[in-house]
């Protein structure tokens, strides 16, 4: 049984806005979005901002956590319309920045990343001064796999690390917090655009081990961290532990400043790609101010 939802986690319905044209664009493709897939609660809001996640390399994933709604099962062909379909859905959205992300798929030698850097390519030929945020799953540690994503010409290269370290192992099995922390690390390492994680609190976690969690990817070079509650999409998947208040979200954000990570965004709704190219926008600001003050 899903756990009551406590006050700050009730939110009105948004008007429809442009949610209904969202909803027949991709109702007319094949096209999948992570908002939909995943149960997001932020959807009707982002759609009537006129705002998607779109998720490309099918809807099953190779992976089996224990949180998470995506289909499972036997993985099938890269879809040979999926791109036009993609960039048909990009233009009659009038899309200037553009999220995608994918289900993990161990099938493929390079976890799919050369399709990913393919999609980003395209993209950026197809539309003048769009920018495209790529969040991917972990491609086993494949640094090459990383770096094809990072030279097709993204601007926001962004890996989840999804929980604290401790919980991995019974939520995450096939994951592991190390190897996430090293992509981000390499990331940083071989590029200078902005480099992005994700995670979920409400799994069991301390507050001591969000905070350890803060300082390690602060320490590889995280700019920007989103940290929001774990909602339980369906019976099927791992149970709510508790409900995060907003003051110990506010705590986080907080904390994750002082000890140096330029962007967070912290609260019940946050999720990894929620008010994006706002964040894209406050961490290249944040940088324009740095380099101007280091020229005075």
């Amino acid at each position: 049984m899903i756990k009551r939802l406590p006050s700050w986690l009730r939110r009105p319905v948004p008007l429809q806005g442009k949610s209904s044209e969202i909803l027949s664009i991709l109702g007319e493709s094949s096209l999948k979005t992570v908002c939909e897939e995943a149960k997001c609660p932020n959807r009707g809001e982002c759609y009537c901002s006129g705002t998607a996640t779109f998720m490309v390399m099918g809807d099953r994933c190779s992976r089996s956590c224990r949180f998470c709604s995506v289909q499972k099962g036997k993985m099938l062909p890269l879809g040979s319309s999926e791109k036009e379909q993609l960039l048909d859905a990009i233009r009659q959205l009038q899309l200037q920045h553009v999220v995608l992300t994918s289900v993990t798929r161990d099938d493929l030698a390079d976890g799919g990343s050369a399709y990913l850097a393919d999609l980003c390519k395209c993209i950026k030929r197809k539309f003048d001064g769009i920018t495209v945020e790529m969040l991917v799953p972990d491609f086993l540690g494949n640094n090459s796999s990383i770096k094809n994503v990072i030279d097709s010409g993204v601007d926001v290269f962004a890996h989840n690390i999804e929980m604290v370290s401790r919980l991995h192992r019974s939520l995450r099995p096939e994951a592991q917090y190390q190897r996430s922390l090293d992509i981000l690390k390499y990331s940083r390492e071989i590029s200078t655009i902005p480099i992005k994680t994700g995670i979920m609190v409400g799994l069991g976690e301390t507050s001591e081990e969000v905070c350890e969690l803060l300082r390690d990817i602060s320490v590889v070079g995280v700019d920007i961290v989103t940290i929001g509650q774990y909602l339980q999409p369906t019976n099927e998947q791992v149970k709510v532990h508790r409900f995060v208040d907003p003051e110990e979200f506010q705590f986080y954000r907080t904390y994750g400043k002082e000890i140096g990570i330029s962007q967070v965004e912290s609260g019940p709704f946050v999720r990894s790609s929620y008010r994006a190219v706002e964040l894209l926008n406050s961490e290249m600001a944040s940088r324009s101010r740095l380099a101007a003050e280091k020229t005075c």
